[in-house]
């Protein structure tokens, strides 16, 4: 009887920015509404059930059921605040579930960016190689989401990979060995390998933001591909989960992470040549700026699958934003949650008997539950 379908189908008839005692009263006689229809055509179909006592989550004997067993979950210490990057639609104001993302295909501006390497005596010693006189080096990155590269806080590279130092005109470019000559062909350059090493051997070393007085680490990290790209992946932790991953374990604490991305999808008024614009719109700025510092090796559109909210059809992000938690695995007490609940799938009967592998891999498979929700017509 909850979830944002409802709550959305309200704003469609009534408008939004209702007071949210309104919006609570709307959605119930809604719900009501539809439980009655949908009732009378499972009845007409021949459906068995306890139609005069039906199920329903709004009932209030449930809701208080609901908040009784979150009152035992948090009195085990399972529930936690966090920051953690979610699925966040712009139109919606809200973090979305799994459930209501889908894919459809969109444009964006794909670049490859140049960060320049800040320790180049830790990056030859790396290397094995003398680089003195020092040239300038730069560590490429490729991204479809230019919007993030003023969140930049890291470089993720595969720790068994092999990277290359390439001369060129422009300088000597750090890059995945594989994908040196993709890359030069892309960028209109010719160059020479100098050496090579694994990724591990990169760790630590630190290379500085174009646009802003700030370096970040390379930290290595086993999702990095060759498929695409350079083999050197720009890590915003506040904007994807394999970045927040890396980050943290990297020692990133939450007040460390940069976040100017808010709800509605505008960034910080404070942050320097792109406050108060949207994130979409800053997009060929920001390729514009790059490109301004010396900072932009290619730029051209590409269209490929994208995550979008299954009910306004506009592309989402992933963005970082204070969310409660139930955690899974923390065990303050004894047992995890997701150790007692298994066995307490294993302990019940269920007719029909399928129904307890399904409910068994979904509690085995998953991650912390975020139990926030920016609306109004939930439990």
């Amino acid at each position: 009887c909850h979830g944002l379908p409802i709550e959305h189908k309200i704003e469609v008839l009534h408008g939004k920015n209702l007071p949210a005692d309104k919006v609570r009263e709307l959605c119930r006689a809604f719900a009501a509404e539809q439980v009655e229809i949908q009732k009378k055509g499972f009845i007409r179909l021949g459906v068995l059930g306890d139609w005069d006592n039906p199920y329903l989550t709004m009932d209030f004997a449930n809701e208080a059921g609901e908040i009784r067993a979150l009152a035992e979950i948090v009195k085990q210490g399972w529930v936690f605040k966090g920051l953690k990057p979610v699925n966040w639609c712009f139109d919606c104001g809200s973090a979305l579930a799994e459930a209501e993302v889908e894919y459809l295909d969109k444009q964006s501006p794909a670049v490859d960016v140049g960060f320049i390497c800040a320790e180049p005596e830790k990056l030859a010693a790396a290397f094995k190689v003398a680089v003195s006189p020092a040239p300038t080096i730069f560590a490429v990155i490729w991204t479809t989401t230019p919007w993030t590269i003023p969140a930049n806080q890291a470089f993720n590279v595969h720790p068994e990979l092999e990277y290359a130092l390439v001369e060129t005109s422009r300088g000597v470019l750090l890059l995945a060995s594989e994908l040196v000559e993709s890359c030069l062909t892309r960028y209109h350059l010719t160059g020479n390998v100098l050496a090579t090493t694994k990724g591990a051997a990169l760790t630590g070393i630190r290379f500085r933001h174009p646009l802003y007085d700030r370096s970040g680490p390379v930290i290595p990290a086993d999702y990095v591909g060759v498929d695409a790209g350079t083999g050197i992946v720009h890590a915003a932790p506040a904007y994807g989960v394999e970045d927040f991953v890396s980050c943290m374990s990297h020692r990133f604490a939450f007040d460390d992470i940069l976040n100017p991305v808010q709800g509605n999808g505008v960034y910080a008024a404070d942050l320097p040549f792109f406050g108060g614009l949207h994130i979409w719109k800053a997009n060929p700025k920001i390729v514009e700026k790059l490109n301004e510092v010396g900072a932009l090796f290619s730029h051209a559109p590409v269209t490929h699958s994208y995550m979008h909210c299954w009910r306004h059809r506009t592309p989402i992000i992933y963005r970082a934003a204070p969310q409660w938690f139930v955690g899974m695995d923390v065990r303050p007490k004894g047992a995890s949650l997701r150790e007692i609940a298994l066995k307490g799938i294993d302990e019940t009967a269920f007719y029909p008997s399928w129904g307890q592998a399904r409910l068994r891999a979904m509690i085995a498979g998953r991650p912390d539950w975020c139990i926030s929700r920016q609306r109004n017509w939930g439990v």
